[in-house]
């Protein structure tokens, strides 16, 4: 069930950030960091709070076989937890993919 969730999720939404808490309060520093990351490439994305779902939590480490939380989703395609934004961010690459995706 929360496979199917996930991979929904995933799919309707073009940019996603599997996290903890919310984009207005991140409940953990990495997460925080991916938030601050996305909003400063101007990306509008949806978040989904992996703490309020156990299952959720579970699953998305199931689902991308990435053992940490956040993950981020573009076009359907995992791209990594904060340490990876945040070396594309800093490379241009992930402005690049974000941008590409936005206009495809």
């Amino acid at each position: 069930m929360a496979q199917e969730i996930i991979k929904k999720t995933v799919e309707d939404n073009e940019i996603v950030l599997f996290m903890k808490g919310s984009q207005d309060f991140p409940q953990c520093g990495f997460s925080g960091r991916a938030v601050q990351i996305l909003s400063a490439c101007g990306a509008d994305f949806a978040s989904v709070d992996v703490l309020a779902d156990e299952q959720i939590r579970d699953g998305i480490k199931q689902f991308s076989n990435w053992p940490t939380v956040p993950q981020l989703y573009v076009k359907g395609e995992f791209i990594g937890g904060s340490d990876i934004m945040m070396e594309m961010y800093q490379s241009g690459e992930l402005q690049q993919i974000l941008g590409d995706k936005e206009h495809a």
